[in-house]
C-alpha cells in the first residue's frame, strides 16, 4: 500500500533514537501517522515542525499498519511565529485541536484548506484570530455538529441575530432573546457575514466555538479541550 499526498506536521514524537512518528493532517487522507526514519537528524528536524506542510509518500504493506513516511519540505512556517509568542500560540492551538478532534485517516479537505488558510495568515495579528474562530466554526460542521446561523430559532427571522442557544446551537435576536440573553451566547456578526470586527468580537467567537468544541465534540468522550486552545484564548485576552 503506498500514496502521495502533502500534510501539515500536527506532532512530532521520538522513537528509538533516530526515528520519529510523524502525525500529518493530509489534504486526501485525512489525520494520519507515520515513522520517519532518520527524523531526529539535523536536515529533518527543521522541516518536522508544527505547522510546516510537507509533500509526503506514505507506504505499508498493508493498510492498517503504521508505516513509513517519506518527506519533502513544501512550506516552512516556524521562522514566522517564533518571534510572535501569539502567533505561535494560535499554531500550537491550531495543531493540537486538529490532532485531539479529527478521526484518524478520515479525509476532511475543507477542513485542510482552512488550516492552511489559518497558517499563511499568522503574519498578520490584525486577522488571523478571526480566522481561526471561522476554521472551528467550520470544523464543527465537517464533524457533523455545525451550528444552526441562518435564522431565529424562536421567529425565524434572518436579520438581527445576536445570540446562540448553548442547547440547541441555533441563532436567536436580540428582540427575541429578551430576558434569556444573559443564558445565550453572543454572535458576532463576522461569524455570519459581517466585514467588521473587534477585538471582543473575536474573543466572543472563539469562546463560542470553543463551547459547541468542548460540549459536542470532546465531552461525550469524557475529553477536554486541548489545553493549548484553552491557552489561546488567555494569551489574546491579555
Amino acid at each position: 500500500m503506498d500514496w502521495n499526498d502533502e500534510g501539515v506536521v500536527l506532532h512530532v514524537r521520538p522513537l528509538g533514537e533516530t526515528s520519529v512518528i510523524l502525525e500529518l493532517l493530509t489534504r486526501e487522507h485525512g489525520r494520519h501517522l507515520g515513522l520517519v526514519r532518520g527524523g531526529t537528524s539535523k536536515r529533518l528536524r527543521g522541516l518536522l515542525q508544527p505547522g510546516n506542510t510537507l509533500s509526503v509518500g506514505w507506504r505499508a504493506r498493508l493498510q492498517e499498519h503504521l508505516g513509513t513516511f517519506t518527506v519533502e519540505g513544501m512550506t516552512e512556517r516556524v521562522g514566522t511565529v517564533l518571534a510572535d509568542r501569539k502567533a505561535l500560540s494560535g499554531l500550537t492551538a491550531a495543531a493540537a485541536l486538529a490532532s485531539a478532534a479529527l478521526p484518524e485517516r478520515e479525509a476532511h479537505p475543507r477542513v485542510y484548506d482552512g488550516l492552511t488558510i489559518l497558517l499563511d495568515s499568522l503574519d498578520d495579528s490584525s486577522t488571523w484570530p478571526a480566522i481561526m474562530a471561522r476554521w472551528e466554526l467550520g470544523l464543527l460542521e465537517d464533524l457533523g455538529f455545525g451550528l444552526d446561523l441562518a435564522a431565529c430559532a424562536v421567529t425565524g427571522e434572518t436579520e438581527g441575530l445576536a445570540y446562540v442557544s448553548p442547547r440547541s446551537g441555533r441563532a436567536v435576536t436580540e428582540e427575541a432573546a429578551g430576558v434569556y440573553k444573559e443564558r445565550l451566547l453572543p454572535l458576532p456578526d463576522f461569524l455570519i457575514g459581517g466585514k467588521r470586527f473587534e477585538t471582543g468580537d473575536v474573543l466572543d467567537a472563539l469562546r463560542l466555538t470553543g463551547f459547541f468544541l468542548e460540549k459536542r465534540v470532546f465531552a461525550p468522550s469524557d475529553k477536554a479541550l486541548p489545553v493549548p486552545r484553552i491557552a489561546l484564548l488567555d494569551a489574546l485576552a491579555r
